[in-house]
């Protein structure tokens, strides 16, 4: 029997090899279902994983998804523009205040870390852009401490750290991490370290 993951995979086969057919799903994040935007989003943010250059001439669409209600079809285009960061970065930048929602959203813990995710990416870009998205990762950051996503976020919050950040954005981050670095337990505490260490390197 076939997941829904499946049927995910399978869509974005075909629209990969089908032009066609992805701007079908492109159209379909603009329409009126609800059903069919989360299904469309799904399957471009899978085509956005196996190859992102198709989706990148659609980059202001899918900015235009995050305008949408529903938490899924959010979260799934952050997971595309989290790819499209590294081929078109300044389309990205027009998601920032989209996914500042998403980060905030009290009613869904995926939508807030798929928003982490994508701040994160495009803040490690340049120094401007970290000095941008660093009050909303700082803010995130201490917001979520002991929900189930934050250790997933601090995995992005580490390839952040490894990016081109500004001084005073590595020198802020410090100073939150410190506390967890030196005092946290487990995975917490190991994930703090590996931002420290990337931040001194």
């Amino acid at each position: 029997m076939s997941t829904r993951a499946d049927d995910v995979k399978s869509s974005a086969s075909e629209a990969i090899q089908d032009s066609a057919k992805l701007n079908e799903y492109i159209e379909a994040l603009a329409g009126a279902s609800r059903r069919n935007r989360q299904n469309a989003a799904a399957v471009i943010a899978q085509v956005a994983k196996e190859d992102v250059n198709l989706i990148a001439p659609f980059g202001n669409e899918i900015v235009d998804a995050l305008n949408r209600p529903e938490a899924q079809t959010r979260w799934e285009v952050l997971d595309a523009l989290c790819e499209l960061v590294a081929v078109d970065s300044r389309t990205c930048d027009k998601a920032i205040l989209g996914a500042e929602t998403a980060l905030f959203d009290e009613d869904s813990g995926p939508l807030r870390l798929s928003a982490m995710r994508f701040l994160c990416a495009l803040g490690a870009t340049t120094e401007n852009r970290s000095e941008k998205v660093w009050p909303m990762i700082d803010e995130g950051i201490q917001c979520y401490h002991g929900d189930l996503e934050f250790q997933d976020m601090l995995i992005a919050v580490i390839d952040f750290s490894a990016g081109k950040l500004a001084p005073n954005v590595k020198e802020e981050l410090a100073t939150r991490m410190k506390f967890d670095a030196e005092n946290g337990k487990g995975m917490l505490k190991k994930r703090a370290a590996q931002i420290e260490a990337n931040l001194n390197s």
